[in-house]
């Protein structure tokens, strides 16, 4: 299993929606090298559920892999924000996992707190100027942030 984390703003979609909804597809992603995150994904992988855009931004929860990649099919909404005149159903350039929420975080990790653990100093996340809506996440960066979270492994078996 790998684990990831997954960038969305709370005013669009937040880990609250998640759970309200159960299963969403992490769709509308247009960067080539989160795409292919996306790809490496397998059912059942992990991922921290991270609000960005938010004061404070920060990890909000688990979610789970649901679903491995497929074609996004926003790619092919004539007139739609994500739509991309360059992809075709049979050769489609973008893909989309769906996920599920695992456990909602008693508050949010926020960015501050992940600087200063040790196991995050070598983020992306926590470099300035990283754009990425996905990345991948080493399994000593989730435990961290479980733990910050006053979680633990335990917790996610719960569900």
């Amino acid at each position: 299993m790998r684990h990831w984390l997954l960038k969305s703003e709370p005013a669009v979609f937040g880990f609250n929606d998640l759970v309200r909804v159960g299963r969403e597809p992490w769709n509308g992603v247009r960067n080539y090298q989160a795409r292919n995150f996306l790809r490496e994904m397998r059912a059942g992988d992990l991922c921290l559920f991270y609000h960005s855009g938010a004061r404070p931004t920060g990890v909000a929860g688990v979610a789970r892999v649901a679903r491995e990649a497929y074609p996004d099919d926003l790619q092919f909404g004539l007139g739609g924000p994500y739509f991309d005149p360059k992809s075709t159903p049979e050769a489609p350039r973008w893909s989309m996992v769906d996920v599920e929420p695992v456990l909602a975080f008693p508050g949010v990790v926020t960015l501050e707190t992940l600087r200063t653990l040790p196991e995050w100093q070598d983020s992306p996340l926590t470099r300035k100027g990283t754009r990425l809506s996905v990345l991948p996440v080493t399994p000593e960066q989730f435990l961290a942030a479980l733990e910050a979270a006053g979680l633990s492994p335990e917790d996610l078996e719960s569900d």
